[in-house]
């Protein structure tokens, strides 16, 4: 699936780009392709087409195609729970769907193993200064800091400012802390931030706001599957969670991801985790795409008005 994934990215881009740019997408916006597996274990494929990145997984995006899958009957839904294989070009993942009355109720994965690279590292960002930081991985390579170290708190009304911040600081990140995964050099490279809030208990459960900028700009409006991932891992790199530990991640806008870590082991020369991760998707709309003959731009284009690049 890495390889198909590659092949797309770098034979068919416009297809990405028809679908992904104005004016038929925009850069809020995401393309989940479902196709056949290539592991015989999978029930189906899935390559992510984000605005500027082939990411190899991502977890609000898986729980969109699977929901996306067994609702409109691509694959069988059993009821009351339906186990559906992924596979990604991240690695095989399995899913399991509450079911009822012809609906998902929550989707459930077991993520690839995530890890991190670096700890506690500081890098200098131009117009900030010095700031400490973390890379981990989840699916995708995160750069993740204190929000408060970068004078945030996490409010809705900070959006466009965690955005422009974010991806200064991704790219002082990626420039000063080369990171390639250990089993797949052609996963390398930090491709978001993540800024992290304080770890809390609520109602018995630690809990935790987050804030990830997607690049070229934006912030994801879940609580973000990959990067749930990668702070998982870094949260029990420091003793600050336990196998079967719950951690509840929440997203700007306070919708939540249930998490857990369920499974340890090595990738590599570095130690990871398995996670556990369950939300909900809703299908919103059904709709056709197309190019006019006649289109002067077939494949899209882009204005920094609103895709800051």
């Amino acid at each position: 699936m890495f390889e198909r994934m590659k092949t797309l990215e770098r034979e068919s881009g416009w297809l990405r780009d028809m679908l992904l740019f104005d004016p038929r997408g925009s850069v809020n916006a995401a393309v989940n392709l479902i196709t056949p597996p290539v592991s015989p274990e999978a029930d189906l494929g899935m390559i992510v087409m984000e605005s500027i990145y082939y990411p190899p997984m991502s977890g609000s995006n898986l729980m969109c195609t699977v929901t996306v899958a067994l609702e409109t009957g691509m694959i069988p839904m059993r009821e009351p729970m339906t186990t559906v294989r992924v596979d990604t070009p991240a690695g095989l993942v399995e899913v399991t769907a509450e079911c009822a009355g012809g609906r998902c109720k929550r989707v459930t994965f077991r993520n690839v193993p995530s890890f991190v690279i670096h700890r506690d590292r500081n890098i200098e960002v131009s117009g900030i200064g010095t700031l400490r930081v973390d890379v981990a991985y989840g699916g995708m390579i995160y750069c993740l800091l204190d929000a408060v170290d970068a004078g945030f708190s996490l409010a809705r009304d900070e959006a466009r400012d965690l955005v422009i911040i974010g991806e200064r600081i991704k790219s002082a990140a990626a420039e000063q802390l080369p990171s390639v995964h250990p089993e797949n050099a052609g996963i390398h490279t930090i491709n978001q931030t993540e800024f992290t809030g304080p770890v809390e208990i609520r109602d018995g459960v630690k809990t935790s706001k987050n804030a990830v900028v997607v690049s070229p700009g934006r912030l994801d409006r879940s609580p973000c599957g990959t990067g749930t991932s990668a702070r998982l891992a870094l949260l029990h790199a420091r003793g600050e969670l336990t196998a079967g530990e719950r951690f509840r991640h929440l997203s700007i806008l306070d919708t939540a991801f249930e998490s857990r870590i369920v499974d340890t082991r090595q990738v590599g020369s570095m130690a990871a985790v398995v996670p556990e991760i369950g939300g909900r998707a809703w299908l919103t709309g059904v709709s056709h795409y197309g190019v006019d003959p006649d289109d002067p731009f077939p494949s899209g284009y882009r204005l920094a008005d609103t895709w800051f690049t």
